[in-house]
């Protein structure tokens, strides 16, 4: 077998339907959309329209609310912070803030504020400070014999951009 020999299996694809290419080909004219009406005619879409039957997407219950003023966290787990400690780019000695979270890369940026998940494991003692943390991440930390200070305030009296 050459290069030049191959070919897929018969069957396995077809060819492209050309539409409106004269009477000879059997898509020309009208090129397969019968006469008159709306979807004979280019440019229009009926997306939803379920031929004057009430639509799902009416039928359907409405359900929750999305608030429009939330917070938005940036979250980081624990796992990635004693990675970043073990790289260098975070040194363990000094207190951990936002700042030096964003500085380091590890959060791209701060949104609302910065929150410690206990996701993975943190062997260095660290001193974090952050706007949240959940309780499984506080209680890691100070088992690794690093301290936790959460700042909730912070977050709600600071503009939000």
């Amino acid at each position: 077998m050459k290069l030049h020999e191959l070919r897929d299996n018969p069957g396995a694809t077809s060819r492209k339907k050309r539409v409106g290419r004269g009477p000879g080909s059997g898509l020309g004219k009208t090129g397969g959309r019968g006469i008159k009406g709306q979807k004979s005619r280019s440019g229009v879409s009926i997306k939803a329209f379920e031929g004057g039957q009430m639509p799902l997407y009416r039928r359907l219950p409405k359900r929750g609310f999305s608030k429009p003023n939330r917070k938005e966290f940036a979250v980081i787990n624990l796992g990635n912070l004693q990675k970043f400690i073990d790289a260098g780019k975070i040194d363990a000695g000094s207190e951990v803030t936002e700042e030096l979270l964003v500085s380091s890369g590890l959060v791209r940026r701060r949104l609302d504020g910065v929150r410690l998940l206990g996701k993975g494991e943190i062997t260095s003692a660290v001193r974090i400070s952050v706007t949240g943390a959940s309780k499984s991440a506080i209680e890691a930390v100070e088992k690794a014999g690093g301290s936790v200070t959460v700042s909730r305030v912070a977050a709600e009296t600071a503009p939000s951009e």
